[in-house]
């Protein structure tokens, strides 16, 4: 009997767990790290969300078995978003479906709609859920190099014409996570023209679009014309409205993979917790003051942020949205790659990072900095960014060399 199994095999060792095991033997050693490493609010989730929740749980009749496809309060109220944010019209019985976190979603999707040695396309780097859901149901995956030099759409093209066999759908995340890259509505018409063209679907995770910094709120692939013939499209209530463990999501758009996903869930699970899903509904028909103060905030931080990696000879480009930094590991490190790079910083700094080769080799060059502690915490660490940056690079080296 094998003690390794096909789709645990296809997985590569994960890279952020070297960092979280230095970063807990640190606090056992009494360090006070400052953990800017996961993408984990930090927020309460608003009271009258909460508030709803509790309400509902009071109700026996709540605690049955709730839909696999998401009641239809909750789809009415996504499919009622989409139009005040978008001027998208969507059918909430066969457009939308909730899912338990928008991971879960396209995980799901993906298994759906691929077979064994299909194409997936998605960017490098990316939100490891992109092209390791293809990986684990046995699909194949052509990296998009994304990033400084390369042209998205001309990668997308040159991917269409040399990848045999056709592929079968490409991944995307914009605002993205890690990148914080942003698009515009020209970006989704190329692809949609391009993909409706060649007969490729297009799934886009938009988890971020409720964190922007200025005048610009990201768009929906769904506002182009024709997109809805290929395109799904993923948001999750996690971000928007600090409900991260409350696991609630939604796959919108077209049709046919609507309700692919919705068959495959069909046979994997129940649906969320219902009061969970009623209070996920009070979120998106509420008010939506909580909204703007949970961008304020990450505005306000991600302004600290730069201003004292800056201040620290750090030069990093401000993002216009999502909760992170990507930033480009300073030249004198720059050639340890940002794994040695992050263990370096939580040693020297006691400040935890997200390596960025943990989202694929094209990443390797920067780390990603969550903004999920408070402005007086983001201050303390890059003061002690700066006190490390001081230090001389070469008697670090030789430090590093003597340890081996």
């Amino acid at each position: 009997m094998s003690d390794e199994f096909y789709r645990i095999k296809r997985l590569p060792p994960y890279v952020f767990a070297e960092v979280n095991a230095k970063k807990a033997r640190d606090r056992a050693a009494g360090k006070d790290i400052i953990d800017l490493g996961m993408g984990n609010p930090d927020g309460p989730t608003p009271a009258h969300i909460v508030a709803k929740m509790k309400e509902t749980i009071d109700n026996p009749r709540a605690h049955g078995y709730s839909m696999s496809k998401g009641i239809i309060g909750l789809r009415k109220a996504q499919a009622n978003y989409y139009q005040r944010r978008f001027g998208v019209e969507l059918d909430p019985e066969r457009e939308v479906v909730v899912t338990i976190g928008s991971k879960e979603g396209l995980a799901n999707l993906v298994q759906a709609i691929t077979a064994p040695g299909d194409v997936v396309m998605v960017p490098n780097p990316s939100y490891p859920i992109h092209p390791y859901g293809a990986i684990i149901v046995g699909a194949s995956v052509w990296h998009l190099p994304k990033g400084e030099g390369f042209d998205f759409i001309a990668q997308l093209k040159r991917a269409i014409k040399h990848c045999q066999p056709k592929p079968v759908a490409v991944i995307f995340s914009y605002p993205c996570n890690p990148t914080t890259e942003v698009v515009d509505l020209a970006f989704y018409e190329q692809v949609v023209d391009l993909c409706r063209f060649h007969g490729i679907y297009v799934i886009s995770d938009l988890a971020y679009c409720e964190l922007y910094f200025d005048d610009n709120p990201p768009p929906s692939i769904l506002q182009v014309k024709g997109a809805k013939d290929i395109a799904v499209e993923f948001t999750s209530m996690s971000k928007t409205y600090s409900m991260a463990g409350w696991r609630v999501g939604f796959g919108v758009g077209n049709q046919k993979l609507i309700s692919a996903l919705t068959r495959i869930k069909s046979y994997l699970d129940y649906g969320a917790f219902t009061p969970i899903q009623v209070a996920a509904a009070a979120a998106l028909n509420g008010p939506q003051d909580c909204v703007i103060e949970t961008r304020n905030r990450y505005k306000e931080r991600r302004d600290v942020m730069i201003k004292g990696l800056r201040e620290a000879g750090w030069n990093v480009t401000p993002p216009t949205a999502s909760m992170f930094v990507w930033a480009p590991i300073p030249e004198p490190y720059r050639d340890m790659g940002s794994l040695a790079f992050s263990q370096l910083l939580l040693d020297k700094a006691e400040v935890a990072v997200a390596p960025g080769i943990g989202f694929g080799e094209y990443g390797d060059g920067h780390v990603r900095i969550a903004l999920v502690e408070n402005k007086q915490r983001l201050r303390q660490a890059t003061r002690n960014i700066k006190q490390f940056l001081s230090l001389d690079p070469e008697q670090i080296r030789r430090e590093l060399q003597s340890a081996v």
